[in-house]
C-alpha cells in the first residue's frame, strides 16, 4: 500500500523485511503476476496494461523460490524454449546462447541432464540461466535462496553477484543480510505493506 519507487537502469535493489511485509507481492506486482488493486507500474515510461504485458515480461526474467523448470526437458532445452518460441531464434543459435550461458553459471557439463537429476543449487542456477536466454533488462529474483541446503545457497549467489556486475538490472527480495549490503545500490524495508525506510 503507498508503495513509490523508482528504480534505475542498472541499480540492484534488495528488498528485506520481516516474513508477511508484502516483499513477494510488490515483486509479482512489478510484472503483474499478482496484478496491482491500484496505481500504476511503468517500465521505460510505458504504463504497463493487460495489452502489453506479454511484451513487458520478456524484457523481465524473474527467478523464484521453487526453480519452476520444466521437468520433462533437459538443461538445454530448457534454456531453448522460451527464445525458440517468443523471439523466433532457430534451434542451433537458441543451443549456442543456452551453451554460453551455462557456462556462466558454472553448468557447461549438466547440459543433457534432467532437472530431476540435479541439485537445488543446480536448479536455481539453471532457472537463472533460463531467465537470462530471453536477454531480460530486468531480473526480479523472489528468494531465491529460500529452498536451498545451506551448503548450496553460496552458488547461487556467487552467480548473481557476478550478475549485479555486468550493469543489468536486479530486483530481489532477500533474508541474507550480508549478500544485501555487499551487491545492493540501495535496499528497501518493506513493513506492513509499505516501503518504511529506503537507503
Amino acid at each position: 500500500q503507498n508503495v513509490n519507487a523508482e528504480i534505475q537502469k542498472g541499480e540492484v535493489i534488495s528488498i528485506i523485511g520481516p516474513s508477511g511485509s508484502g516483499k513477494s507481492t510488490f515483486l509479482r506486482a512489478i510484472n503483474f503476476l499478482d496484478p496491482p488493486t491500484g496505481g500504476s507500474v511503468y517500465f521505460d515510461g510505458e504504463e504497463i496494461n493487460k495489452k502489453n504485458i506479454n511484451a513487458v515480461r520478456r524484457k523481465m526474467g524473474m527467478v523464484f523460490q521453487n526453480f519452476g523448470l520444466f521437468s520433462h526437458l533437459n538443461v538445454t532445452e530448457n534454456l531453448c524454449v522460451g527464445p525458440m518460441k517468443l523471439m523466433g531464434k532457430t534451434r542451433s543459435e537458441a543451443e549456442a546462447t543456452a551453451a554460453e550461458l551455462l557456462k556462466t553459471v558454472g553448468l557447461t557439463d549438466h547440459a543433457p541432464h534432467f532437472p530431476g537429476q540435479l541439485s537445488g543449487g543446480q536448479k536455481q542456477r539453471v532457472a537463472i540461466a533460463r531467465c537470462l536466454a530471453m536477454e531480460p533488462e530486468v531480473m526480479l529474483f523472489d528468494e531465491p535462496t529460500s529452498a536451498l541446503d545451506p551448503t548450496m545457497v553460496g552458488e547461487v549467489m556467487a552467480v548473481i553477484r557476478s550478475l549485479s556486475k555486468t550493469g543489468l538490472s536486479i530486483v530481489i527480495v532477500t533474508h541474507v543480510m550480508s549478500f544485501a549490503q555487499e551487491v545492493s545500490s540501495r535496499v528497501f524495508y518493506m513493513d506492513e505493506g509499505g516501503i518504511y525506510e529506503t537507503g
